[in-house]
């Protein structure tokens, strides 16, 4: 394992305003993030994600809404920003590319792949789809050259452009393929990829004519043309970090995990190695892909006109309950139906009735028959063979002890089961609680002879709360970190090996209500128009 990682989002077109479908994809990246913040340190991790604001999706949506292309994504690229932190999505770089800085680091890549030859020109003519922004071959578009994923026929184009060289790298592509399995996950994906790799490339128009397209990144060698959106997005993946010399970029990128959707994982599993190849540099680490999110079986999409708010929805819920959700109900790299019903399920069985109950319950009875004050002391860690005190049913003989349990939920996020990890955070949830009723501290406690026993019951559950709220910490922040404040934990003391957090005469906050129950109410809502 690398002693650094990087990890971006795709670079989100801002075209419209994000939906639920660009939520899960930052909350997945986020998880991610603050996962390896914790395990590699703060300063070892580097987290992009950012706007695509230059093609002709853009310009056009810019002149429909009687504004100039700058005004208009301006005002978009806001909305992701304001989302983002309403999600709590703790990136460390967000990326514009109209951002001067991203402009000279797409030139100065343009102009060394053009050094080593990879990049001609020649008149072409091509099936093109506005919405894609990219040329289609006619084996890859519907019955009547109709795209694949917008649903409308394409438009021939024919222009001169330039040509980036793509069979040229397509063998050490499949070289990388072979000798990393993982290199493309979940596996259904690489196979798709190297369908994709198995016949020869044709290579790759990076270009659009200003005559036709002029809101772009000018072209170092040729001010007559514009660069193509996508070579344009996919150098925001690295155009804004601190050092961006080949020689940095070189270390970077084998450390790289980009998180995207499966629509383009041919512009990312084809296109970007190629244009990192062509211009010298090592390929990326992992690419990591994922489903759509559906809406009533259909596709979430702004072509579809059937967005979902995602900042409704965390201001209706609150952004952990939505994070919680998506990472919950879905399972990462296949598709999922999203339905507002199924978040007040999750919400009133897991939240409300499991992690809320249990943390009132652990509180209330500390402070009713303690004051709040933990009164017992652990044995030394060298006399425990299990995790909690030997009474029936103890937590520890529930589920592992907490050095396998947390090398468990780690193993699980690394590897993109975000649900399994939830999963087993849910069953010490649950072990707690079956704790509680096989212990029965309340009924203990009726009996004065037998309070340094309920003491002892009460260290162990504010314990497991601890370790269920610092496991959560990646998927709900916020609650992870309400959760702390009520066992009056600071931060260096939350992390602590475990039984070194709580000692005898800590004293614990009383009880709050985390998720008060929730009655189902009218559906989010959802964008009526296309944008």
């Amino acid at each position: 394992m690398a002693d650094r990682i990087h990890i971006t989002t795709a670079i989100h077109y801002s075209n419209g305003p994000p939906h639920l479908g660009h939520a899960y994809e930052a909350i997945v990246a986020d998880t991610f993030a603050r996962h390896y913040r914790r395990k590699l340190g703060k300063g070892n991790v580097t987290f992009v994600t950012g706007t695509d604001e230059h093609g002709q999706k853009n310009r056009d949506a810019a002149v429909k809404a009687g504004k100039s292309p700058r005004e208009f994504v301006d005002g978009t690229s806001t909305l992701f920003k304001e989302a983002f932190a309403t999600l709590e999505i703790s990136y460390d770089k967000f990326v514009r590319t109209t951002d001067d800085t991203h402009k000279k680091f797409v030139q100065r890549m343009l102009t060394l792949t053009k050094e080593r030859g990879d990049i001609y020109f020649k008149d072409y003519e091509g099936l093109y789809c506005v919405g894609c922004e990219r040329f289609y071959t006619e084996k890859e578009l519907l019955p009547g050259n109709v795209c694949p994923v917008h649903k409308q026929p394409v438009e021939t184009v024919r222009e001169g452009n330039y040509f980036l060289k793509l069979e040229k790298h397509r063998a050490a592509i499949l070289k990388r393929i072979a000798e990393q399995p993982d290199f493309i996950r979940p596996e259904r994906y690489k196979n798709e990829a190297l369908q994709m790799l198995t016949e020869p490339l044709e290579d790759l128009c990076i270009s659009r004519p200003k005559s036709r397209l002029d809101w772009g990144i000018e072209l170092p060698f040729d001010d007559k043309y514009v660069t193509y959106v996508w070579y344009d997005a996919f150098c925001a993946y690295l155009s804004e970090l601190e050092d961006t010399s080949i020689e940095a970029l070189s270390q970077v990128l084998p450390t790289t995990h980009h998180f995207i959707g499966k629509d383009i994982l041919k512009t990312h599993a084809v296109y970007w190695p190629s244009i990192l190849l062509a211009a010298g540099l090592p390929l990326y680490g992992h690419l990591n892909v994922h489903g759509f999110l559906n809406f009533g079986g259909e596709r979430l999409s702004k072509s579809a006109g059937n967005i979902v708010d995602p900042m409704a929805l965390a201001n209706k819920y609150g952004p952990d309950v939505l994070r919680y959700f998506v990472l919950r109900e879905f399972v990462y790299g296949l598709d999922g139906d999203f339905t507002e019903d199924r978040i007040v399920e999750r919400y009133n069985a897991d939240l409300a009735n499991g992690l809320g109950n249990l943390t009132s319950r652990v509180l209330t009875m500390a402070t009713k028959y303690f004051g709040g004050e933990i009164t017992a002391e652990f044995p030394p860690p060298s006399l425990q063979d299990t995790d909690f005190y030997e009474y029936p049913g103890s937590l520890g003989s529930i589920v592992d002890s907490p050095p396998s349990y947390q090398a468990k939920a780690a193993a699980f996020l690394e590897c993109l089961h975000f649900k399994g990890t939830l999963d087993l955070i849910w069953e010490r949830v649950g072990a707690a609680d079956h704790y509680i009723v096989v212990t029965a501290p309340f009924t203990l406690a009726k009996d004065q002879t037998k309070l340094p026993e309920v003491a002892k019951i009460l260290a162990n559950l504010v314990e497991g709360l601890r370790l269920i709220a610092v496991e959560l910490e990646p998927y709900m922040p916020k609650t992870s970190w309400r959760i702390l404040e009520l066992l009056n934990l600071d931060e260096a003391t939350a992390r602590a090996p475990y039984r070194e957090a709580i000692k005898s005469g800590h004293r614990v906050k009383p009880a709050i209500p985390l998720f008060p129950r929730i009655e189902k109410k009218a559906p989010s809502p959802v964008h009526p128009t296309a944008r």
